[in-house]
């Protein structure tokens, strides 16, 4: 019997919830409501973690909800931060201020694509260079965190495009980021782990801006700090440009699975 023709609903739904909320991100930046964008950016992080995770659990891959996530998170995490950033506190620094948000845009296709040609041989337990929606959690970060504490934009404005070309070059460096996928879910824990949770929500709830931006850039800065820490002699290599075990990529190896679309 042949197999019946289409597309998964499920996961893609989350997918295209996850690129509506980039959307409308871009558009709210537009019109001048950058907390709002700023949130819609954060909400898309949800519906990317729920996509690949979904289709595992219901066996739903694909090779189409594959190419669709990368599709997704490159409007979610590469042109709507970077948009979102630029309107609030770029668009003053003239051709300074499109630069940098080209950077942070050029980082995140070049980690997407790279991404893509690595799924299946790359260590799982790390990333090479920083995942995108970690990206777009600092610069979208430091927009919530502005527009919270009423900072005027053209006050911050030469930090702000430095942050996001930063951000937008650690996307593409060698440095080692820790996935977290080594972490068993499925397995107990003991009771206070449970207040743990609970105590990390208050937390978050209490200032969310401040919390959620401090979060992802630490994360950011743990990639050099581990790299730095793991290696006797620093060379170019564990910083940018290609490890001399990924020169040579089998395409026939990479799998589409979305097990891998967690993080890009």
């Amino acid at each position: 019997m042949q197999s019946r023709k289409g597309i998964y609903l499920l996961p893609n739904l989350l997918t295209t919830g996850g690129l509506f909320s980039g959307f409308f991100a871009v558009v709210s930046s537009m019109n001048g409501q950058f907390e709002a964008a700023a949130v819609a950016v954060f909400i898309a992080m949800v519906f990317d973690g729920l996509d690949g995770r979904v289709a595992r659990i219901t066996n739903t891959q694909s090779d189409f909800g594959a190419e669709y996530d990368s599709m997704a998170d490159m409007v979610s995490f590469g042109v709507a931060p970077a948009l979102v950033v630029y309107n609030w506190g770029l668009a003053e620094l003239g051709k300074l201020g499109w630069l940098a948000a080209f950077v942070y845009v050029a980082g995140a296709a070049l980690r997407l694509a790279r991404f893509n040609t690595q799924v299946g041989i790359e260590d799982k337990r790390f990333f090479q260079g920083l995942a995108s929606p970690a990206a777009a959690g600092v610069v979208s970060g430091i927009v919530w965190v502005g527009v919270e504490y009423d900072i005027h934009s053209l006050s911050v404005s030469y930090i702000v495009a430095l942050v996001t070309c930063v951000s937008g070059l650690l996307m593409v460096s060698n440095f080692k980021y820790n996935s977290f996928k080594e972490v068993n879910w499925n397995g107990k824990v003991p009771f206070v782990a449970i207040l743990v949770v609970m105590l990390i929500f208050v937390i978050v709830a209490t200032e969310p801006a401040l919390v959620l931006f401090l979060v992802f850039s630490l994360y950011a800065l743990a990639g050099p700090i581990n790299t730095f820490r793991t290696v006797d002699k620093v060379t170019l290599e564990d910083v940018v440009g290609d490890h001399e075990e990924g020169s040579d990529v089998d395409c026939t190896t990479v799998s589409s699975d979305e097990n891998d679309s967690d993080l890009k």
